[in-house]
């Protein structure tokens, strides 16, 4: 990772506002500031992954943990019809912030494929 902070980074940091609805030791999730769902939640853990690719056998507990907080959340938020999680990774799959991150999106009859 380059020396320069990313936006989530900054979000963890509280340098930049965000609309936080969870937090814990190991992640934090705010509502996307340009939502594609009526729900449109990212989960990003407090540690700087710069993506999926980067995960290793360590990263194994945060990776369940942070998949364990998607489904927390979307029974929380009411998703019990269904919702969908997208975790883009590298410039070909949608990755537009060098952080990990999990989308959670619900509130709506979800296509396929998404495009």
């Amino acid at each position: 990772m380059s020396g320069e902070k990313t936006i989530f980074k900054k979000i963890i940091d509280r340098e930049i506002p965000a609309e936080i609805i969870y937090e814990d030791e190991f992640c934090l999730a705010f509502n996307d500031v340009n939502p594609q769902a009526p729900i449109h939640v990212l989960v990003i853990p407090k540690q700087e992954i710069a993506s999926m690719a980067q995960l290793n056998h360590s990263d194994q507990e945060l990776a369940g943990h942070l998949m364990l907080t998607v489904a927390k959340l979307a029974k929380t938020l009411g998703l019990e019809n269904g919702y969908r999680t997208i975790v883009n990774t590298g410039t070909e799959g949608g990755q537009t912030v060098d952080h990990l991150h999990l989308h959670l999106l619900g509130g709506r009859s979800l296509q396929w494929p998404p495009g």
